[in-house]
């Protein structure tokens, strides 16, 4: 059974990471951990990277859903702080 739920954190600031490698055919949340000091942002900017300049941009705590992903890897994840990131769901399953 695929994951429901997940973290992903960006181990060094400024170098994106997927968001994870899992098909996802439901809506899907995504959430900056209340934990961060720093902004997060995701996204695709159609080169499979994302920067805070260009990503979606997220503050701790703050959210974002995703009506269509497909997959989790299409999604890449980038943080202003070292060991910072996010916290994913699928809504419906």
């Amino acid at each position: 059974m695929p994951a429901l739920s997940g973290r992903k954190t960006v181990a060094t600031a400024g170098s994106a990471v997927q968001l994870g490698n899992q098909a996802i055919n439901a809506p899907l949340m995504v959430k900056a951990l209340d934990t961060n000091t720093g902004i997060i942002a995701i996204g695709n900017d159609g080169n499979n990277n994302v920067t805070i300049s260009n990503g979606l941009r997220l503050s701790a705590s703050e959210s974002v859903i995703f009506e269509f992903v497909g997959n989790l890897a299409h999604l890449y994840l980038n943080a202003a702080v070292n060991g910072e990131g996010v916290a994913w769901l699928i809504l419906s399953a």
